[in-house]
């Protein structure tokens, strides 16, 4: 707190009179504010400096269980006979103090950018990034963007190359985009290729034309293009990127040339956010035209997607529709999916019987005993995790059996059923309950519905167990963490 202040009062209030060092004719006046004072500070001034901070340091008692090492050192308005009141301006004190300790950092940080303690970004003449600021390419709001600091050594032509590089990427994705675009409304008549028989109107659109294109297709291409680079689109350093002296405005064969600066960088600067969008668009329906076969396709047309053998599956419900994150299904094994989801199914099962464990006994339990050869009680039983201490080692037998015999005579799949509908386990695999649903709408609703509940039963399962665990309480609450380190 002091430093900030050492840092904003000599910005307002001006600097003491006279001499900081007669002896070594050094005037108050003569140290400028912030970092560059370090240097003007003689010897004698940095041991007066820490002389009095050790002073300050050691002249107090501040051991273990004192008022000082509780930040109480006597200061008559940092301090009170009313310990509420005492503790409610230490606190104060804290946190104004953590406000400071990230100001004056911020002071040195700015200071030392830019040579000043309020120092701006244009007192940053240092910056690599300086250099490259009203260049073309840099366009509001972003501005200046290079988040891979790919133009931190400020090297201009680096830059420059990088640049030119970026608009020629950007024009070959605009003639990319076009490419895309008119072939679905106008393809030119007669033969792409008259020796091989190849009309214009046998090439596909989009990626598929790779393979009909011939070699000697192939190879007209790439000369054309390599004609342009080599002869046409030369970079003239004196020129913008992009701005091929050779070949008209913007690099256009025949166009007239932009002499007007202005003009010419405004242009430049439309084209290359227009070359931006293009390369972006153009990844795009590359993307699309792989999955679906189609420049313009639609999800309709990804049937090789194994998501899709899953999208009316059981389970699958809105908002979220088909979910995995994890990618668990993309090897679009129907058996793995399916086991999956009976799985689930039965975790569901558990997490519900379970959360209705944590919360009946909290209004009712058993009479009677749970062992009687243990002598136990019901009601001897805590709720929650401390359970597990209290059940004995043959009711543990017990549970295992019971669970087995479950799982392997009730609960046995049959895939000729959705998961989850065990034929032997009645309706959605209760045992006893009136028979299976052979209504496979109607089986269907109540199985996502059970699933959806299966699911938010796991999710509270988890947190009553993460609770408990803490608190010692299923129902625990903060008071209860007494084990915090944080208390």
């Amino acid at each position: 707190m002091l430093a900030t202040m050492g840092y904003i009062t000599p910005e307002i209030t001006g600097k003491l009179p006279g001499y900081l060092s007669p002896s070594a004719g050094l005037k108050f006046a003569d140290i400028p504010n912030g970092l560059g004072a370090i240097s003007k500070v003689p010897a004698a001034g940095w041991a007066q400096i820490v002389a009095y901070g050790a002073f300050c340091e050691l002249s107090q008692d501040q051991s273990a269980g004192t008022a000082a090492a509780a930040g109480n050192f006597g200061f008559k308005v940092l301090t009170s006979s009313d310990p509420a009141e005492k503790q409610k301006k230490l606190s104060a004190e804290i946190a104004n103090g953590r406000l400071a300790m990230m100001a004056i950092i911020g002071m040195f940080f700015q200071d030392g950018l830019t040579g000043s303690a309020w120092g701006d970004w244009a007192l940053y003449t240092g910056s690599p990034l300086r250099a490259f600021e009203s260049e073309l390419g840099v366009q509001a709001p972003v501005g200046f963007f290079d988040p891979l600091g790919l133009t931190k050594d400020g090297d201009t032509t680096t830059f420059l190359r990088r640049r030119n590089t970026e608009i020629k990427h950007g024009r070959v994705a605009m003639w990319a985009c076009i490419g895309y675009i008119v072939p679905e409304y106008f393809r030119w008549p007669g033969f792409c290729s008259p020796s091989a028989g190849v009309s214009f109107a046998d090439v596909p659109n989009g990626l598929a034309a790779l393979s009909k294109v011939p070699a000697f297709g192939w190879c007209q291409i790439i000369a054309f293009c390599g004609s342009l680079e080599k002869n046409v689109f030369v970079y003239d350093p004196r020129r913008g990127p992009g701005d091929f002296d050779t070949a008209g405005a913007l690099g256009v064969p025949g166009a007239k040339g932009m002499d007007d600066p202005e003009a010419r960088k405004k242009k430049l600067n439309a084209e290359i956010a227009n070359g931006r969008l293009a390369m972006m668009a153009v990844i795009g329906m590359f993307y699309q035209d792989g999955l679906t076969g189609s420049a313009w396709g639609d999800w309709a047309l990804y049937t090789d997607s194994p998501l899709r053998a899953y999208e009316n599956e059981l389970g699958v419900q809105a908002p979220v529709g088909f979910w995995d994150p994890a990618g668990y299904c993309v090897d679009g094994s129907a058996a793995d999916f399916t086991r999956r989801r009976v799985t689930e199914i039965k975790h569901g099962r558990v997490a519900m019987w379970a959360c209705m464990g944590y919360i009946v006994p909290e209004y009712f339990k058993w009479p009677g005993f749970l062992s009687p050869t243990a002598g136990i009680k019901f009601a001897d039983v805590p709720n929650g995790l401390g359970a597990l201490s209290k059940v004995p080692a043959y009711g543990w037998v017990q549970m295992i059996a019971f669970a087995g015999a479950l799982d392997t005579g009730f609960f046995v799949y049959d895939e000729s059923r959705e998961p989850g509908d065990y034929a032997n386990g009645g309706v959605l695999g209760v045992p006893n309950a009136s028979g299976p649903m052979e209504d496979k709408d109607a089986r269907k609703t109540k199985l996502n519905a059970e699933l959806a509940n299966g699911r938010l039963a796991m999710m509270a399962i988890i947190g009553m167990f993460f609770q408990d665990g803490l608190t010692g309480s299923a129902w625990g609450d903060w008071e209860l963490y007494t084990a915090s380190p944080l208390r």
